[in-house]
């Protein structure tokens, strides 16, 4: 059988949810080297524990990582790098809910505090992840320097519902797109690809706990498939992204939202 990934994992958001469920992914096909990154240690711990028990040959390390806080980032990077030597996948899933609401009901503190997280904290990420992937050899021209895939929404592609309206995630997740596209325009000459996953309503703890499950009900009822996406199902597609099946795509965001309608 032949192996789908080579090389070293880097995943922000590990602790739980879309991350977890991306690191095991990484593990089943194929990567041997996985980082992990969480402001949750002991989440962490639990996603450490729970790959090494299915395969104890694997090299495991993980860290605390706040995203909002550069050097965080970089130590984090560092460390990856001196152990591996390189990082092959890069994903930037770190991302909180933050308020609800139209623009007039959000405070200014709570605006920054979203954006800081899930734009300003996936754009250091990948500012720092560039730098480190410029030094790489390229492997292949299929796997090339290296890959980054950022967890942005099907909210970054349209308005969210006037069931759940969230202007801020809304913005903060359109950023992301915005990112996206633009780095992966000016480092596609260099062997480096960068896309992103733009999920629709996923069963996790992050999406069950900032919507009541009176109106989460409604919007399932808009999607076709009339249930959320388990998170090994957006993993999966990360997968996708982040393998060499997906080499002629770059800037691309990649919806997995089940059909949904958003009205």
């Amino acid at each position: 059988m032949t192996v789908l990934l080579k090389g070293t994992a880097f995943v922000t958001g590990a602790a739980s949810g879309i991350g977890r469920a991306t690191a095991l992914a990484f593990a089943k096909y194929g990567a041997q080297r996985l980082a992990l990154a969480d402001v949750n240690l002991d989440g962490l711990a639990q996603t450490a524990s729970e790959l090494q028990s299915q395969d104890p040959s694997l090299d495991i390390i993980y860290f605390h990582v706040d995203v909002t806080d550069e050097g965080s980032i970089e130590k984090a990077i560092a460390k990856v790098v001196a152990r591996h030597d390189r990082i092959d996948f890069a994903v930037n899933c770190a991302g909180i809910g933050g308020p609800a609401g139209l623009s007039p009901t959000i405070a200014v503190a709570d605006w920054k505090k979203l954006l800081d997280v899930n734009l300003t904290g996936v754009w250091t990420c990948q500012k720092h992840e560039l730098a480190q992937m410029m030094k790489q050899d390229v492997v292949g021209p299929r796997q090339g320097r290296g890959c980054i895939v950022n967890v942005a929404s099907m909210y970054g592609t349209i308005g969210t519902s006037l069931n759940t309206p969230a202007a801020a995630y809304a913005a903060s997740k359109h950023g992301v797109m915005g990112l996206t596209k633009t780095d992966a325009l000016h480092y596609a000459k260099d062997g480096i690809r960068i896309n992103a996953i733009c999920p629709g309503y996923v069963a996790t703890p992050f999406v069950q706990g900032i919507i009541p499950d009176d109106r989460m009900q409604k919007e399932y009822e808009k999607t076709p498939m009339g249930r959320p996406a388990e998170p090994e199902e957006i993993a999966d597609s990360i997968i996708y992204l982040a393998s060499p099946m997906s080499s002629f795509m770059t800037g691309s965001g990649l919806v997995i939202d089940g059909g949904f309608t958003a009205h």
